[in-house]
């Protein structure tokens, strides 16, 4: 399916009948012939978006996958670039595109910063504030609403004091549209699948609402900005189609909560 060297649709259900970090290990080398894989534009609008940020001294891309977030990643950070995922699959072809190793360590001056890809579950971070940046592409949709207060103070535990987490999130499709279906009966197949088969293979589409996200990351104490990714056009109402979330970490945590 999706290319010549894409996964068959055998391959796809059988994956999708899996747990999580089985399913990853088998699609993992067919994984970038694949529509899943963050698009090229999304990884750069949001390098374009948070190089005047920067530079950064230390990066992480939380469930990385095969790294495509951490080509972002080398341009922006001057030490040292890591990754997280739980798929061992998904790690070993990332090693192979990036060279990465297992552990990261801080580069000398003038050098390109390293690159390391560790397995560990993003709900468990094995860092306390080890990264002035955290980026994640496409991976919300495995957690579920109850699980992203864990999951936003873990992100804010491995953050240094003024560090940031950012993001891609796109506007929802319109109600009645082609998209919208689809995505509505995406999830109540995975409902059902995960109603009646263990292990469950969570991904959801429709649970990942920006103003839920708005409140639970203030709650773990982050301050957070709304910034329009202009690549991508506005809907008719005028509000983007795409905006990147930063959220900075505050050291006093149910810090306001901001857009711009």
């Amino acid at each position: 399916m999706f290319s010549p060297q894409g996964p068959t649709l055998r391959e796809l259900t059988v994956q999708a009948l899996s747990s999580i970090e089985r399913g990853y290990d088998l699609l993992a080398p067919k994984f970038d012939h694949t529509p899943f894989r963050t698009p090229e534009a999304i990884l750069e609008a949001v390098g374009s978006a948070l190089a005047p940020m920067g530079p950064f001294t230390a990066g992480l891309d939380l469930c990385c996958g095969t790294g495509a977030g951490m080509e972002v990643l080398r341009e922006l950070c001057r030490e040292s670039v890591t990754g997280v995922d739980i798929s061992t699959g998904m790690l070993a072809v990332g090693r192979s595109r990036l060279g990465a190793g297992d552990s990261p360590f801080p580069a000398g001056e003038g050098r390109p910063p390293t690159v390391a890809l560790v397995r560990a579950d993003a709900r468990a971070l094995p860092f306390r504030s080890a990264f002035d940046l955290v980026v994640s592409f496409g991976a919300f949709g495995h957690f579920l609403p109850h699980e992203l207060p864990g999951l936003f103070a873990g992100v804010h535990g491995v953050l240094r004091p003024g560090g940031r987490f950012a993001f891609p999130v796109m506007a929802p499709p319109r109600p009645g549209s082609l998209w919208y279906w689809g995505m509505l009966g995406f999830d109540m197949v995975m409902r059902v699948r995960n109603a009646v088969r263990r292990p469950t293979f969570v991904m959801y589409y429709r649970t990942f609402r920006l103003g839920d996200v708005e409140r639970e990351l203030a709650r773990a104490g982050f301050r957070t900005e709304l910034h329009a990714l202009n690549e991508f056009g506005r809907r008719r109402d005028g509000s983007p189609r795409a905006r990147m979330v930063v959220a900075t970490r505050e050291d006093t945590p149910g810090g306001p909560v901001g857009a711009t």
